[in-house]
């Protein structure tokens, strides 16, 4: 199926959603950064699963929704969202909050995904280090900061190079206002999620950059530690962006795990 959008309402709200691909599907969830769209990684996924790449609520083109307070609220609502889209029970693909996300419709709701990935996720708070406020940096900053070395991300011209348009500028401080009602207290984690994630016995790829300098790798292993069926990989010279700044390797990974290979 090539790949087109689609507005799909769940609850009363509007989700806007990139769609394509064939075969099972692939629920994917956008960070922070908000849904980057067909890149290049999910069209090399999008050649075996169908990928369903939903923008969150109060993000992009999608509907406000007021009443969300944290990320649980969020993971609930994609839950309702496979419902919704009839999606059955499909892969599930998390990056940064969306990885949070992930990781809390996986406690709430096992039996409801398939497999797992979880690629730099919010969500634990780490032992040692700490997670980048990133509310005290522009956005500007911060574009330099999320990958290890911009000059080898083959999209950056695409994805970040264009000066924004001032409908882009509105769409990021309207991203950056839902992403602190969700994550803001307590900072990007759930002091409670460590002691559910041992009931998810899905099998799990966690995903992470050596050089991640929002998320530090030690949350990685954390995840990993608490999950029963997780792996762990470390992609080198990689920042927070392990699907932006490595998107051949990433695929590759992806592709392995979910058809069983890894």
């Amino acid at each position: 199926m090539r790949p087109h959008e689609e507005t799909i309402s769940v609850g009363g709200i509007d989700v806007h959603a990139w769609i394509g691909g064939r075969g099972d599907p692939l629920l994917v969830l956008h960070g922070a950064g908000a849904n980057r769209g067909w890149v290049r990684w999910i069209q090399q996924v999008a050649e075996h699963f169908t990928v369903w790449a939903p923008t969150h609520p109060g993000f992009g083109r999608s509907g406000d929704a007021e009443w969300m307070e944290g990320v649980d609220d969020l993971a609930r609502f994609h839950l309702w969202f496979i419902e919704a889209a009839g999606l059955g029970r499909p892969h599930l693909l998390g990056h940064s909050i969306g990885g949070w996300a992930a990781a809390e419709m996986a406690t709430m709701s096992p039996g409801s995904i398939n497999r797992l990935v979880l690629v730099a996720a919010t969500g634990l708070k780490p032992e040692r280090g700490e997670i980048l406020d990133v509310f005290y940096h522009s956005d500007a900053q911060l574009r330099d900061m999320i990958v290890h070395d911009p000059k080898t991300v083959p999209e950056w011209d695409e994805l970040f190079g264009q000066p924004p348009t001032p409908a882009g500028l509105e769409m990021a401080d309207r991203s950056r206002e839902m992403t602190a009602r969700l994550s803001w207290k307590p900072y990007m984690h759930n002091p409670r999620l460590a002691h559910f994630l041992p009931r998810v016995t899905n099998p799990t790829l966690i995903v992470w950059g050596r050089d991640d300098r929002i998320v530090p790798v030690e949350c990685g292993e954390q995840y990993r530690r608490a999950l029963p069926g997780a792996t762990l990989r470390v992609l080198e010279r990689c920042g927070h962006l392990p699907p932006i700044e490595h998107p051949d390797a990433f695929a590759r990974l992806v592709l392995d795990f979910l058809q069983g290979a890894a």
